[in-house]
């Protein structure tokens, strides 16, 4: 009997003394092509910072015909662009703008030499929160890896930090700001978040998920067996499902939820006589309320303690963004949502903890900070934000920490401070509105919860959200998504280095206080909870416990 045997790939040989860079991008064809110039100019800067300390740089993949740009645009082109990479060679992935990591894990994941993942320190586009996606994703999933970040490669800093990874294969940052969580002395902070766990442990929850893994973030996946022993279970929803509800929400019950919005002062830009590919239309907004009013019916269904809408690739193509549902989700003070005979009110008076991206540290990390704000007497209120960008100001290093939509109105001071804008449309075709503002000042606590070493981690600090001037915000809105809603954060003990070395994942968490003592005792509670939970916990800069 004759076989046929498989030809299996042969990788070249590295040459000596070179860099092989790839860059990866968006499944979005509107988004690649708006950026590429951007990730153009960037890679060149990299070049020059490699040239300069005496190595090669080899491009792993060209430009595309069809398509008009350089990125690896999906997981199959990420497979046969890694056939020509040599296991054993130096590799870089340049990013200035947001990637969907599962487009290079396979590669990176069986890759035998130094991998670095760099990123231009800037706003304009993305690039640090693709960074940190897929740094947080190899960090789940056990490969090593360096990071670095720079405003243009050309400061000692990075082409000190550059030349060390190519003279060792690594790069020692400095996470002198992270200590274990030390013994908590005993105190009623202590013991309520230890009685939180256990009752969650008993009685369970559910977090529901509309469609896992949102633009390729697989550290934001739990698996179950890690998830399930902390007593948090998966309700996995079809995104559907969704539209399918939705379609049975009357216009009556979308126009009383708006005008519930307009009577509290929140502000929507509509412009019904404009291009509806730049402007926010009525029948937009119209559609995400709802949304807003299907996703609430079903977690009612399902008895769902948190709510997560994965919102991209197909349902962005289906209906109006969902940001403006998140944050309204979120929020104490928040529209009602009668059953669908009109007999009740659904989550009366409760925020619905809602984790945008379906990010599952999100979902863990928003449920237990609810439920210890509430059993506080705090406002509940929680949301995720990218850490996107930042700049000096004064003797402070001040992060831009901005998400698409989903804040909640209280963290904004109100609906009455809270406007709605027009989603881009290379991210959202169809439109849709945001809930934005500017986050009021006052101190937060501050947390991620990440996989590594397939174990659940907390990684927990503070902060203050400072007041700065309006044409400082402006700047700072321009310089990022000016329709998204921003936040300008000091987090204490933590500067830029610090976070950028240390943070596993796109995502940040926050959430308020009255004052800092309150917030001391609110993070001693959180993290209480979390560690009778099994979750190993970290502490991360300023952070006091003997409360």
């Amino acid at each position: 009997m004759t076989y046929t045997f498989p030809q299996i790939t042969v990788r070249p040989k590295a040459e000596p003394k070179t860099v092989y860079t790839v860059a990866n991008g968006d499944l979005r064809l509107t988004t690649n092509v708006k950026t590429w110039s951007k990730q153009q100019e960037v890679e060149a800067q990299f070049t020059a910072a490699v040239e300069a300390a005496g190595w090669k740089v080899q491009r792993a993949h060209g430009i595309d015909p069809k398509t008009g740009h350089g990125f690896i645009d999906c997981q199959r082109k990420g497979m046969e662009v890694f056939k020509n990479i040599p296991k054993d060679a130096p590799l870089v992935v340049v990013e200035s703008v947001w990637q969907y990591s599962h487009h290079l894990l396979h590669g990176l994941r069986d890759h035998e030499g130094p991998i670095l993942v760099v990123a231009n320190f800037a706003g304009d586009f993305p690039g640090l929160v693709g960074l940190l996606n897929l740094t947080g994703s190899m960090t789940k999933m056990g490969t090593p890896h360096s990071a670095l970040w720079s405003k243009d490669f050309t400061d000692d800093w990075a082409r000190e930090k550059l030349n060390e990874w190519l003279t060792t294969g690594k790069i020692a940052h400095d996470e002198s700001h992270v200590r274990d969580l030390p013994a908590l002395p005993d105190s009623a902070e202590k013991a309520l978040g230890e009685a939180l766990a256990a009752q969650l442990k008993a009685d369970k929850a559910i977090v529901m998920m509309f469609d896992e893994y949102c633009m390729g973030m697989y550290n934001a996946l739990i698996d179950d067996e890690i998830l399930n022993p902390t007593g948090i279970y998966k309700e996995r929803v079809s995104q559907s499902a969704l539209v399918a509800e939705m379609r049975k929400v009357t216009d009556d019950e979308a126009d009383t939820t708006k005008a519930w919005l307009d009577a509290k002062g929140m502000k929507f830009l509509i412009d019904n006589e404009g291009d509806e590919k730049e402007c926010l239309t009525d029948a937009q907004v119209h559609e995400q309320m709802k949304m807003y009013i299907a996703a609430v019916r079903m977690a009612d269904d399902f008895g769902a303690d948190v709510v997560g809408i994965q919102y991209q690739q197909g349902l962005k193509d289906m209906v109006a963004a969902s940001d403006l549902v998140e944050g309204l989700l979120n929020n104490v003070d928040r529209p009602p949502v009668l059953s669908r005979d009109g007999s009740h009110e659904l989550y009366e008076g409760v925020a619905i903890p809602c984790a945008n991206e379906v990010d599952q540290g999100v979902a863990v990390d928003a449920l237990v900070t609810n439920r210890v704000w509430n059993a506080m007497g705090l406002d509940p209120a929680t949301t995720l934000h990218d850490v996107r960008w930042g700049d000096d100001w004064g003797e402070d290093f001040v992060w831009v920490l901005e998400i698409s939509g989903s804040v909640p109105a209280s963290h904004l001071g109100g609906y009455d401070k809270a406007y709605s804008m027009r989603q881009q449309y290379y991210f959202f075709p169809l439109g849709g509105g945001t809930l934005s503002g500017v986050s009021k000042p006052g101190e937060i606590v501050w947390s991620r919860v990440f996989i590594q070493g397939g174990k659940l981690h907390l990684d927990l600090g503070r902060g203050t959200c400072i007041e700065m001037p309006p044409e400082e915000v402006q700047r700072r809105l321009d310089s990022t998504n000016p329709e998204w809603p921003i936040m300008n954060a000091i987090l204490h003990g933590v500067d830029r280095d610090h976070l950028m070395a240390r943070h596993k994942a796109n995502h940040l968490n926050v959430a308020y206080a009255p004052d800092a003592a309150t917030a001391d005792k609110a993070l001693v509670a959180k993290a209480a909870m979390f560690q009778a939970m099994g979750v190993e916990v970290h502490l991360c800069g300023d952070v006091h416990t003997d409360v």
